[in-house]
């Protein structure tokens, strides 16, 4: 029979590790009250933890010794997570059953400045279509997958990352906002973003946002190939197929959708 008494010492170790997720991006620091009301702890026990978390580089105060801030060692945690939990390494089953299922090109892309890159790619078995390789960049607003990240972040992140003016690839690229605006509300709203003749005539792709635990895009697939073998019909079906690979990736990113 498994107890289920406590181990001496694990409340501690439950309180500690509420103050360390409470630093996020919209909280990067904290004053000692501010966060003890927000990890709802008394003040003093609050002191206490943050003292042991400070003395083993968790924790780190400023110059003024108000604001507490993540320390060294939290940040070298997470960076070890983050190797752990690589990018390439969750996706790549996913990416070669969409390949193998569909006989078209899967690839895992980032965002870079105002481009994907293609981070890990996996052939599909059709002898006529593009071949994309690892480390290839496209502009993101023409992409799926750069639809499919900017759909998922705020519209000044997205301004942002693309400036002024969005150029065109082809005649079919999204060259301005407003069109880009009904675009990323359409995949919103699908789940799965689509670009046809955008990159390049004849080429066309279906994508979808990978999101992390704060249901951040940190990534997207896609699937892609000549145009003639994505009728409408067909697009629906690998957007969908693209989509739920998507959130079981983004479920082992730590993702957990609110639905």
């Amino acid at each position: 029979m498994i107890s289920t008494q406590a181990y001496p010492g694990t409340q501690a170790v439950t309180r500690a590790v509420t103050l360390l997720k409470a630093f996020s991006d919209a909280h990067p620091a904290w004053r000692l009250s501010d966060l003890a009301r927000a990890a709802h702890l008394h003040k003093a026990p609050t002191h206490r933890l943050l003292a042991a978390l400070e003395r083993a580089w968790m924790v780190a105060r400023d110059a003024s010794g108000e604001l507490y801030r993540l320390g060294p060692e939290a940040i070298a945690l997470g960076a070890r997570a983050a190797r752990a939990s690589d990018l390439r390494e969750v996706s790549r089953q996913e990416l070669e059953q969409l390949a193998a299922a569909t006989g078209e090109t899967a690839t895992l892309e980032v965002l870079t400045g105002s481009d994907v890159l293609i981070l890990d790619e996996v052939p599909g078995s059709s002898l006529i279509g593009p071949t994309p390789e690892i480390g290839t960049q496209w502009p993101a607003h023409a992409a799926s997958t750069g639809k499919a990240i900017f759909a998922a972040l705020p519209e000044t992140e997205v301004r942002a990352h693309l400036g002024a003016r969005l150029a065109p690839r082809t005649d079919h690229t999204v060259t301005s906002y407003t069109a880009l605006a009904r675009e990323l509300a359409r995949t919103r709203q699908r789940g799965y973003a689509v670009a046809v003749n955008e990159i390049d005539h004849g080429f066309t792709a279906v994508g979808a946002a990978l999101l992390d635990h704060d249901g951040r895009p940190v990534a997207a697939i896609s699937l892609g190939g000549p145009t003639i073998r994505f009728p409408a019909r067909r697009i629906a079906s690998l957007g969908r197929k693209v989509r739920d690979a998507a959130a079981r990736i983004s479920h082992t990113l730590g993702y957990q959708s609110v639905e």
